[in-house]
C-alpha cells in the first residue's frame, strides 16, 4: 500500500460527492422554476444515497469482479472480503485498499445517477424516481461500468475512457433522453416561460462542479503519479477552452455571451475532457474543450429541437454530446504524434475510433432499453411516473414535499 495513493484517491472521493451535493444539486436548482427547487434538491439526495446503498449490498461486486463481458460475481456483495477489522488486514487494489477504491467508484455511479434526473425534471412522483434509478443503475449503469472498466468487461483495456466519457456521461445523457421523451413534456412546454430561476445558484453549481471534478478526472489516476499531474492540468486547460468556446458560439450567433453560457461552457469542457484526461496531451486537452463547448451550444439548441424532446436541463444535449465528442476526440489525440501518450503511429487512429464508436453504441442500446423499461416499471407500480396536472402546476415542491425555497 502507498500512503500518497490512498490520501489522494481518498480526497478524490470527496471531491466527487461535492460535484453532487451541493454541486448538481445547485447548478440542477438553479435551472428549474422556483416552485421546484426543493424537489430537485430533494431527488438529488435521495438519489445518491439511494445508489450507495445498493453500490455496497451488490453493486460494486457485479460491476468489478470477473464473470461475464457485462456482469461480475456476487462475491464482494456488502464489500465481503475487503477487509477484516479485528485483524486490521485490507485487501488491495493497486496501491490502495479495495475499499478506498470501491468508496471511490460509489461516488461515480452516484453522480451518474444523479445527472439522469435532469431530464425528467418539475414533472415526475419522488416515489417513482427513486424506482427508475434503482432499476437503471443495476441493468445499465453497472454493466456498461463493467464492460469498460471491469475485470474481463467486453471492452475493458481497448476502449479509451479514463474517467467516464461513455460510462458517466453517455450513460447518463442516453437514459435522460429516452426518460424525457417516455415521461412526456412538462405542462406548458414551448408555450409558456420557463425560465431559469436563480442563475447566481447554478453558476456556485457549476463552480463547485469544476472544483470537484478534479477528484473526477485526476482521481482516476488512482495515484500520486505522472497520469494525476497530466489529467489535473488537462481539467484546467480544457475546461477554460470550453467556456471560451460556448461564449464565443452565442457571441457569434446573438450577440452576447451569457453567464448561464459560461456555465453550460465550463460544464461541456469538463465532460469533453472526461473519457481523455491523462490520455492526451495538453493541446489535445485544450483543442477537445474548446470543440465540445461549441458543439454542445448545438446540442441544447438546434439538435434539441429536432429531437423534441424536453430533456428539462440538457442532459443529453450537454452530457451525451459531450461525452460523444470528447470520446471520439480522445480516440485521436491519444496518438503520439499529437502529443498523446498512447497510440504509436497515425495509422492505429481509425481502429482506435472504432473501439471507441463501439463503446459509445453498446452503452446507449444498453441504456436506452434499460430506462424505457424502468420507466415502465416505476409506472406500474406507483400508478403513473407523472405527478398529476394540479401538482404540476403548482409546482412539486409543495405537492411533493410539503415545503417552499422562498416565503412570500
Amino acid at each position: 500500500m502507498n500512503a500518497a495513493d490512498l490520501v489522494w484517491v481518498s480526497v478524490s472521493t470527496i471531491l466527487v460527492l461535492l460535484m453532487i451535493v451541493p454541486g448538481v444539486a445547485l447548478f440542477y436548482g438553479g435551472l428549474v422554476r422556483a416552485k421546484n427547487v426543493l424537489s430537485v434538491l430533494a431527488q438529488v439526495i435521495g438519489v445518491l444515497s439511494l445508489v450507495l446503498v445498493l453500490w455496497f449490498i451488490y453493486g460494486y461486486s457485479l460491476a468489478f469482479t470477473e464473470s461475464t463481458a457485462f456482469f461480475g460475481n456476487f462475491s464482494r456483495a456488502f464489500f465481503s472480503g475487503m477487509f477484516s477489522v479485528p485483524n486490521d488486514t485490507y485487501e488491495l487494489s493497486g496501491t490502495i485498499p479495495e475499499l478506498t477504491f470501491a468508496s471511490f467508484q460509489a461516488s461515480f455511479a452516484g453522480i451518474t445517477c444523479a445527472l439522469v434526473i435532469g431530464g425528467f425534471a418539475e414533472r415526475m412522483k419522488f416515489k417513482a424516481v427513486l424506482i427508475f434509478i434503482a432499476i437503471w443503475m443495476t441493468f445499465a449503469y453497472v454493466p456498461v461500468a463493467h464492460m469498460i472498466w471491469g475485470s474481463g468487461g467486453f471492452l475493458a483495456g481497448e476502449a479509451l475512457d479514463f474517467a467516464g466519457g461513455t460510462v458517466v456521461h453517455i450513460n447518463a445523457g442516453i437514459a435522460a433522453l429516452v426518460a424525457a421523451y417516455v415521461v412526456g413534456p412538462r405542462i406548458g412546454y414551448g408555450k409558456d416561460a420557463m425560465q431559469p430561476h436563480n442563475l447566481p445558484m447554478t453558476y456556485i453549481g457549476a463552480c463547485l462542479l469544476w472544483i470537484g471534478w478534479f477528484g473526477f478526472n485526476a482521481g482516476s489516476s488512482l495515484g500520486a503519479n505522472n497520469a494525476l499531474a497530466l489529467a489535473f492540468f488537462n481539467t484546467i486547460i480544457a475546461t477554460a477552452a470550453g467556456v471560451l468556446g460556448w461564449m464565443l458560439c452565442e457571441a457569434l450567433l446573438r450577440g452576447k455571451a451569457s453567464l448561464l453560457g459560461g456555465a453550460s461552457g465550463a460544464v461541456a469542457g469538463l465532460v469533453g475532457v472526461t473519457p481523455a484526461a491523462a490520455l492526451v496531451g495538453p493541446v489535445g486537452a485544450l483543442i477537445i474543450g474548446f470543440i465540445t463547448g461549441m458543439v454542445c451550444v448545438w446540442g441544447v439548441n438546434g439538435l434539441k429541437r429536432l429531437l423534441k424532446a424536453d430533456d428539462t436541463l440538457d442532459v443529453f444535449g450537454i452530457h451525451g454530446v459531450g461525452g460523444i465528442v470528447g470520446g471520439v476526440l480522445t480516440g485521436v489525440f491519444n496518438a503520439k504524434p499529437l502529443g498523446g501518450p498512447g497510440l504509436e503511429s497515425l495509422a492505429d487512429i481509425p481502429h482506435q475510433l472504432w473501439l471507441q464508436v463501439e463503446g459509445m453504441i453498446i452503452a446507449a442500446v444498453i441504456s436506452g432499453v434499460v430506462s424505457f423499461i424502468a420507466i415502465k416499471i416505476a409506472g406500474v407500480l406507483c400508478g403513473g411516473v407523472r405527478t398529476d396536472a394540479d401538482n404540476e402546476r403548482q409546482g412539486l415542491d409543495i405537492t411533493s414535499h410539503g415545503e417552499q425555497a422562498y416565503q412570500k
